[in-house]
């Protein structure tokens, strides 16, 4: 099975939380799955530009990146998030490449255009999935006493290459989207802070399509990051991916339960 999982960047702040996603992207590659892994940042990436006085400013659940924004975007995702994950994957054994779209070629970007001028923000046009699939393809010695050859897991920061040569900053839950449907993949999951989708009272809603999206963009129920996140989940769905689910990734029930394949919390994406 191909598996695309997108750990998010609340998540990433929580080192015990990061090892327990790393245990669990390492038992899906042991099972003899395809495990493809995205991951955001923005907690970090806040954070910096606020210690060098830059205000962050959002629209739509968008971060506006200036050409300064976007440096430190390159420098943190694609520079000390991406490479304590790979970090946290190695000590539990399982070998993993952290990049960004520029290496390879892996995700080419376009400026995003909807109807606001974000600055360096993209949506990806194209995935070289070949590239992908040749890290796959790799076998990983063992290291000291481990046994085994590894299946390596590509750790994949949301920075892609511009068609003009510039890097754009492109929302981690997109990306995952297009690494999922340019793959194939069988399953996309959002590992997030949150425990699923809620309703107006706060409730997680089991499943939800594109008419419940649309009832709760329109009533004003989901907002903010949400809102990307959703469209992320509509446009894999449509890219043909089977089986999209939004999971509370600080749970431990939640991560044993992807691992076992028998999802039954947070919110499953249905067409």
């Amino acid at each position: 099975m191909k598996l695309v999982v997108k750990i998010g960047g609340a998540l990433l702040d929580q080192p015990e939380v990061v090892e327990q996603c790393a245990v669990c992207v390492a038992g899906l590659a042991a099972q003899g799955n395809k495990v493809a892994v995205v991951h955001g940042g923005g907690g970090e990436l806040t954070r910096l530009l606020k210690r060098v006085g830059k205000q962050s400013q959002f629209v739509g659940g968008l971060r506006v990146t200036d050409a300064e924004t976007r440096d430190f975007a390159l420098m943190v995702l694609a520079g000390s998030v991406n490479k304590r994950l790979v970090a946290a994957l190695g000590m539990v054994g399982q070998p993993a490449f952290g990049l960004c779209g520029g290496d390879g070629l892996t995700f080419r970007a376009k400026k995003l255009s909807n109807g606001a001028d974000l600055g360096f923000v993209g949506e990806v046009v194209s995935v070289n999935a070949p590239a992908l699939e040749a890290i796959w393809e790799l076998r990983v010695p063992p290291f000291q006493n481990q046994s085994g050859w590894g299946t390596p897991v590509p750790v994949i920061a949301s920075i892609a290459l511009g068609l003009d040569g510039e890097y754009y900053n492109v929302n981690a839950d997109q990306m995952a989207s297009a690494c999922a449907s340019a793959l194939g993949a069988d399953r996309l999951v959002f590992l997030t802070d949150v425990s699923g989708v809620w309703d107006a009272q706060k409730n997680v809603i089991a499943q939800l399509d594109g008419d419940g999206i649309s009832r709760l963009r329109k009533d004003g129920v989901i907002s903010g990051g949400m809102l990307p996140k959703l469209e992320a989940c509509e446009k894999a769905l449509e890219g043909g991916v089977n089986s999209v689910h939004i999971l509370p990734g600080a749970d431990p029930e939640a991560l044993q339960q992807l691992r076992s394949g028998q999802i039954r919390m947070g919110t499953e994406l249905v067409s």
